[in-house]
């Protein structure tokens, strides 16, 4: 539920900046825009102010998938293993973390938090009406047309994408926001995906209780979009689990018994029988969707600013949408498809709000080194975890990417399971990491790490791709001991073992 926000004067009608959507991003572009300057903005907002990460996606997803990780750890652990073994989660005291985690689903905190910046609050759906300016169908009722002075900026997120498919849109089928906010585990679950929010969710649901668990997936392996050799581990971890994996499968036709609105995170209806591209069936209590994301773009006015309704939005490296003159119009986070990942979204918000800020003052959007403000360094880096067992953590390109974009290419890879810190965590530890290395520029373009507590080593590939460190300075960043970030030495060590066995030219 949404709590209680402070009243706006209701014959109030511009502000500098107004923000469509009051998700994580959102707040941020708002407080960029605002703090270090005279600007005012008011974010408009129909559903819960945090938005997805919030409430439906990041905080209680990991909520779910913390405490698996906790006794999954210690069932690898000597001397712990023998007070856990045949243990399970217990299953009310998880979600009850979780409702915790997300609040009770009520915002009241993070309205305080907007206005105590001096941000305004507006509940009510936004659409854009012309330029710079935004019409509220308002939650009280009523409509109320807004201007902005300098900015609007668009943060409406995405939604879950339902594919094209006989009956699965009647079937009422989970979504994402169900599958983090369940109430009732099901015997019975089907999973259509095989990427993040699939494999997490996979996770999270065999350790909370699903006996039947069958993930359906489009393609060979898992997580397609990171190193072939993360998604492979992935799937072994699932498989010992006790999950049922279908690759190269697609849906053809889902039916279901009594479908229903029973509200999110509880069963939709009866059983769900799930026909496959092959022609074999399968059945379920419940169907979770996890099948990529589509902008909530369709239905925000974009047509009366020249730009076409639906679709990721177009921007620079500044966050302005092309093909809108003026420099008036922005879009962050999910809407602008460069990275559907929270972090990434609160990056270019930061970097938005001071572009705002800059120009409204009159003065080149730069950095303190003079430098233009752009994301092009931040997505260069590119960092994401998975939080499956094991951890899967990236930054960067893969080494097919970097490949497709001619760099010259070197690799090296080391076996977790070989550091003294691992083996001192668990002595069955399984785990990989990989370094992409430019050889023209001699620094890394792209890192991988799969492990458990492998999350907090992306930073460090982060901060290495996006400042462009050589090998011969990383070579000097000594890592602690024992700890996992020992593998940084052993991947360096390997490269040098690796040219060191090339015929000299």
């Amino acid at each position: 539920m949404a709590g209680k926000a402070a009243s706006v004067d209701p014959d109030r009608s511009a502000w500098d900046v107004i923000v469509l959507g009051g998700a994580a991003a959102g707040e941020n572009v708002a407080q960029y825009a605002t703090q270090f300057s005279d600007l005012d903005a008011v974010l408009v907002e129909a559903g819960l102010l945090g938005g997805e990460c919030s409430y439906w996606a990041c905080m209680p997803s990991k909520a779910l998938l913390r405490p698996a990780e906790q006794l999954s750890s210690g069932q690898h652990v000597p001397g712990v293993s023998s007070l856990l073994a045949g243990r399970e989660l217990d299953v009310p005291a998880v979600l009850a973390r979780r409702d915790t985690v997300v609040n009770g689903l009520d915002d009241t905190s993070q309205v305080q938090w907007a206005l105590g910046a001096g941000i305004d609050v507006l509940r009510g759906y936004g659409r854009l009406a012309g330029e710079r300016t935004v019409e509220v169908s308002l939650a009280a009722g009523g409509t109320r047309t807004l201007t902005a002075r300098h900015a609007v900026v668009v943060d409406t997120g995405s939604c879950t994408t339902v594919p094209q498919v006989a009956g699965l849109a009647e079937a009422r089928a989970w979504t994402s926001r169900d599958v983090t906010n369940m109430h009732e585990v099901p015997r019975r679950v089907i999973i259509y995906g095989g990427g993040v929010v699939a494999c997490e969710a996979a996770t999270w649901l065999r350790a909370l209780g699903v006996a039947e668990l069958t993930v359906v997936h489009r393609r060979d392996g898992l997580l397609p979009r990171c190193e072939p050799f993360a998604g492979r581990m992935v799937a072994d971890r699932l498989r010992e689990a006790g999950v049922r994996l279908l690759p190269n499968r697609s849906f053809a036709a889902v039916t279901r018994q009594d479908p229903r609105d029973t509200g999110v995170g509880l069963p939709h209806g009866g059983e769900v029988t799930v026909e496959l591209d092959d022609g074999a069936t399968l059945t379920a209590d419940e169907l979770v969707l996890a099948t990529g994301r589509t902008p909530n773009t369709q239905d925000i006015g974009l047509t009366s600013v020249g730009c076409p309704d639906g679709g990721f939005l177009e921007v620079d490296d500044q966050q302005a949408v092309r093909g809108v003159d003026g420099q008036w119009l922005y879009a962050i986070g999910d809407v602008c498809g460069r990275a559907l990942r929270t972090h990434m979204g609160k990056y270019q918000a930061r970097i938005a709000g001071e572009v705002i800020a800059a120009r409204a003052a009159g003065r080149p959007p730069t950095d303190e080194a003079g430098r233009p403000l752009s994301v092009a360094a931040g997505h260069r880096g590119g960092p994401q975890v998975t939080f499956t067992q094991p951890e899967v953590g990236s930054a960067g390109m893969t080494e097919r990417e970097a490949r497709a974009a001619g760099v010259d290419v070197e690799t090296a890879q080391y076996d977790m399971a070989a550091l003294a810190g691992t083996f001192v965590m668990q002595e069955d530890y399984v785990g990989r990491a990989e370094l992409v290395v430019d050889r023209a520029t001699d620094t890394v373009v792209g890192a991988t790490f799969v492990g458990s507590g492998i999350a907090d080593l992306v930073h460090s590939a982060t901060t290495a791709i996006v400042g462009r460190l050589p090998l011969s300075v990383l070579w000097h960043v000594v890592p602690s001991y024992p700890t996992a970030s020992e593998v940084w030495l052993r991947l360096l060590e390997t490269i040098r073992a690796q040219r060191a066995a090339q015929p000299r030219q």
